[in-house]
């Protein structure tokens, strides 16, 4: 039987591993591709694993990331991958405006975060980018994974709010999709299974461990809200959300039609 489960209700694209998401009205996906664009960029910890060149996947601890720099929400970062200029925000103001395709602009932004992070004089993050690859979180599993998105079922976050008396902003998950009418955890059952967004197939591969990023309010620069811990003593378990592999070709569109 097919019938519909929902709807994409937002979509999210994260240029820079650990800043903030960027909206996204619709993307355009490929078949073992992820998020265009997303997590292309890392603030790889310069007395770490990384150098340019790096072919292997990374563990987060070797990136300044918000499970260990809650600072970086503080930053409403904006990534035009046209232009390739990278600006930054606190608090409404403009605090930096840089040219990644550039070593001066790479420069300056990593200035900025140095200052930012208070890193000890001399320190500043090296800027991570390999053609082809992504630094999400799932790049650490291997090639395949790197590519997976990220999707969080909007009614199970309702479920968590409803069982503590939290309230769960979903941005804290970080995910590329969010959809709403599907039944609370839900997409657990999903896990192995094909299904259809917004005309796209897709399948749920697996669950998606939390850790402490999210306990960082987005946009606040500070650490407010225990998730993981809420997470394992409401449930008995630290999952939240689902990774997809893309299976087709097609435009997915906030609005689009989940079905399964």
């Amino acid at each position: 039987m097919v019938t519909s489960g929902g709807r994409v209700r937002e979509l999210f694209v994260h240029p820079v591993k650990g800043l903030s998401a960027q909206p996204l009205a619709q993307v355009a996906l490929r078949p073992g591709e992820g998020i265009p664009h997303d997590r292309v960029f890392a603030l790889a910890r310069p007395d770490g694993r990384y150098h340019a060149g790096t072919r292997e996947g990374l563990p987060k601890q070797e990136f300044f990331a918000l499970v260990s720099d809650h600072r970086l929400s503080g930053v409403d970062a904006r990534f035009d991958a046209g232009t390739e200029v990278l600006v930054a925000r606190v608090a409404g103001h403009e605090v930096l405006k840089a040219d990644l395709g550039t070593d001066e602009g790479v420069g300056e932004a990593m200035r900025f975060f140095a200052r930012l992070l208070d890193l000890p004089a001399g320190m500043v993050p090296v800027l991570a980018r390999e053609p082809g690859r992504r630094f999400t979180d799932a790049t650490a599993a291997g090639d395949r994974p790197m590519n997976w998105i990220s999707m969080i079922n909007l009614s199970s976050v309702r479920d968590l709010e409803s069982r503590t008396g939290a309230t769960v902003d979903p941005k804290r998950f970080r995910a590329n999709v969010l959809v709403d009418g599907l039944p609370a955890w839900s997409e657990v059952d999903l896990i192995g299974e094909e299904f259809g967004l917004d005309g796209v197939r897709v399948r749920a591969v697996r669950q998606t461990r939390r850790c402490a990023a999210t306990e960082v309010g987005p946009g606040t620069g500070r650490r407010d809200l225990p998730v993981v811990s809420l997470l394992q003593r409401t449930y008995g378990h630290q999952f939240m959300g689902i990774y997809l592999e893309v299976l087709t070709a097609g435009v997915v569109r906030t609005g689009g039609e989940v079905v399964v």
